[in-house]
């Protein structure tokens, strides 16, 4: 299941000096839905393997905690676009 998920990852766009969100989250989705597939159906089956599932577990918190903090990076960088238009807007 595993893919190049790190490729592209962060890389500013040379013509905006904007972030690629929407890449960042595409790779985070990727190692969520890893970390599910891990927790809930992976070969984890001894007792003693156990401490392998709260690591894929604790994977999976953060990469989510991660994922919420560049959406809302995005969406703050999108607002400050739009008032930006709107204060052009006012001044003419």
């Amino acid at each position: 299941m595993s893919t190049d998920a790190g490729a592209g990852v962060g890389e500013t766009d040379a013509t905006t000096g904007t972030t690629d969100y929407g890449q960042m989250l595409k790779t985070l989705d990727v190692a969520i839905e890893e970390a599910k597939y891990k927790i809930e159906d992976g070969r984890i089956r001894s007792p003693e393997n156990e401490k392998v599932r709260v690591k894929w577990v604790r994977a999976l918190a953060y990469a989510m905690n991660v994922r919420r903090q560049i959406a809302n990076d995005r969406d703050l960088e999108e607002l400050a676009e739009r008032i930006d238009e709107l204060e052009a807007n006012d001044d003419l």
